[in-house]
């Protein structure tokens, strides 16, 4: 199966504590989330000690019946939507993971990578562990009972302490206890908030919106957070580190309602835009996003040029994740079904299409050939992150170079090969700078586009492990 043309990242994390329908609002806040995972969907709720749950394929609505919602009763839960990136993508491997030992059951959800896990399972099937999926979240709940020994809080410190990689948890327990853990980089995003006197954890502030919770707090990198009845506290067992926010949240990941930082997507990716008009002017009609991706940097390089802005293709919004494969005779139907241009508007015209990024460079291909065909005079590209050539191994599925166009083409050789009159890629100092507003010393993963890596990694089994 050929992969799609834009990134997936791992899955997005939910978790409520004390509230009478906490599945429900989980199954809420797993649907604000869904953007972050759409092959599989679970919840886990704590109930009598113990943990029911339920996991299927598939999208949050579609696995979440009203029937099955209502074997989900309990008063804490947890949820997770997943996207696979180096595990199968399996009913086997959906999450939360739920394992029970000495009549205590756990429940784990897992958003990033470790790049350690080959190592780490490894070491712990020699010493007698067996696993069952190739999951991530299993190892780290193998690794916390073997702790237990050490009393539950310093379980939990001596569990994180073995892991390497990008990491955000959100961890149940029978008895109802919510646990959220970020790894000491803070690759991945994690908040806390406040439900009518329960506490809320999320991947992103979107999900806390959605459900009326009030926004408290990001996790801080490295910081464990224990919630139960008796109130929440937090420690981080970690030596003081730089911070390394996936830059890649901000371009593309995230809602663009969500906030981090203080600063909501929104306004970054318009500023991106801004930027990107700034460095790269170009003369044309208008300019126009590929939806939705590139919509609001679309909006900051038409203000900042002065350039109309015209939403000339228009995306079907009803496309499933499959439909009835084409045949040869109908190759571009798969892109085709997605967005259909308005021909009136196009026909004759220089545009500027702005895109957040160029992966794999197929789909982009396909349709700047069809936009050529329809007549339009000149096509300029923009694109309002630095180029990728470097995998990623920190929980984004594009882990090896030859996977990316651009480690591959040169913008030259690129912009022929894509059929485009111009194309320019936003510099690095130039997305910081962007990014950077309001917020000077938030400090980024950027290994993508320049290949320095925050955490070192064995690249002969970095990719060989769990999701």
């Amino acid at each position: 199966m050929n992969k799609p043309e834009k990134p997936r990242e791992a899955c997005g994390i939910f978790g409520i504590h004390n509230h009478p329908e906490a599945a429900r609002i989980t199954y809420f806040g797993l649907y604000a989330l869904q953007h972050r995972g759409q092959e599989s969907a679970g919840i886990a709720a704590a109930r009598d000690a113990s943990i029911v749950w339920h996991k299927g394929m598939g999208l949050v609505p579609d696995v979440f019946t009203p029937e099955v919602m209502d074997q989900l009763e309990g008063t804490s839960a947890i949820g997770h939507v997943r996207y696979s990136t180096t595990g199968d993508s399996v009913l086997t491997n959906a999450q939360p993971f739920v394992a029970t030992h000495r009549k205590k059951t756990y429940a784990l959800a897992h958003n990033g990578n470790l790049v350690n896990a080959y190592k780490l399972k490894k070491e712990m099937e020699e010493d007698g562990s067996i696993f069952q999926t190739t999951m991530d979240s299993e190892l780290v709940v193998h690794l916390f009972i073997k702790n237990l020994k050490h009393g539950f809080e310093q379980a939990l410190k001596e569990t994180v302490l073995r892991l390497k990689g990008a990491y955000s948890f959100v961890m149940l327990t029978g008895l109802g206890e919510l646990i959220g853990m970020r790894d000491p980089h803070g690759f991945r995003p994690l908040c806390l908030g406040m439900l009518n006197g329960s506490y809320v954890l999320a991947s992103e502030t979107c999900a806390l919106d959605l459900v009326q919770a009030t926004f408290i707090r990001e996790l801080d990198p490295g910081e464990i957070i224990i919630i139960n009845d008796e109130g929440i506290r937090s420690f981080n067992p970690h030596e003081k580190t730089s911070s390394s926010f996936c830059i890649f949240e901000y371009i593309y990941f995230a809602r663009p309602d969500s906030i981090f930082f203080g600063r909501d997507v929104y306004s970054v990716r318009k500023e991106h835009g801004r930027q990107l008009a700034r460095e790269a002017p170009v003369d044309a009609d208008m300019v126009m996003p590929f939806p939705d991706s590139g919509n609001y940097a679309a909006l900051g390089y038409a203000e900042e040029s002065g350039i109309p802005m015209e939403m000339a293709m228009i995306r079907n919004h009803y496309v499933g994740r499959t439909f009835i494969q084409p045949t040869q005779s109908m190759r571009d139907f798969g892109v085709r079904v997605k967005l259909n241009p308005i021909k009136r508007v196009l026909k004759g015209k220089e545009i500027i299409i702005i895109e957040d990024s160029i992966i794999r460079g197929t789909t982009i291909k396909t349709r700047v050939k069809a936009l050529r065909e329809l007549g339009v005079k000149k096509i300029h590209m923009r694109v309002s992150g630095p180029a990728h050539r470097f995998p990623c191994h920190y929980g984004i599925d594009f882990s090896t170079r030859g996977e990316l166009i651009a480690a591959r083409m040169e913008v030259e050789e690129l912009t022929r090969h894509l059929g485009l009159d111009s194309l320019y890629y936003l510099s690095l100092d130039g997305l910081l700078e962007a990014t950077r507003v309001d917020h000077p010393e938030a400090n980024f993963c950027k290994a993508c586009f320049d290949g320095r890596y925050p955490v070192p990694f064995d690249e002969t089994v970095s990719k060989d492990c769990l999701s």
